[in-house]
């Protein structure tokens, strides 16, 4: 009986680990992405600044909110949780647009 367990506890650590990698390979795609995507928004932020548009635009972010949270349902992914996430991303990059509308940030 204790053999069985330890083939058992073996094959489950294993598994873990192959379950781990992928995580770990997500994690590693999603700071890709959000390093591309803060490329795009740095660009924004040359450019508000550049023409004096303010650093947040509140109807392009309520539409972003209702655009992610309908991805979400559809992802079957807490709608809320994108939207704190979309929330984090978005209060960041607010921050990096008022940096270069000061000249705080290149």
């Amino acid at each position: 009986m204790n053999e069985d367990l330890s083939t058992d506890e073996t094959g489950a650590r294993a598994e873990l680990t192959q379950i781990r990698q992928s995580i770990d390979n997500i994690d590693a795609a999603l700071i890709h992405l959000l390093a591309e995507r803060f490329k795009f928004t740095q660009k924004v932020g040359i450019l508000k600044a550049a023409h004096g548009l303010p650093p947040a635009d509140l109807e392009r972010e309520a539409r972003q909110i209702a655009r992610l949270r309908g991805l979400a349902e559809e992802a079957h992914l807490d709608p809320a949780f994108a939207e704190k996430f979309l929330g984090f991303i978005v209060a960041e990059v607010i921050h990096h647009h008022r940096r270069i509308a000061d000249g705080s940030e290149d």
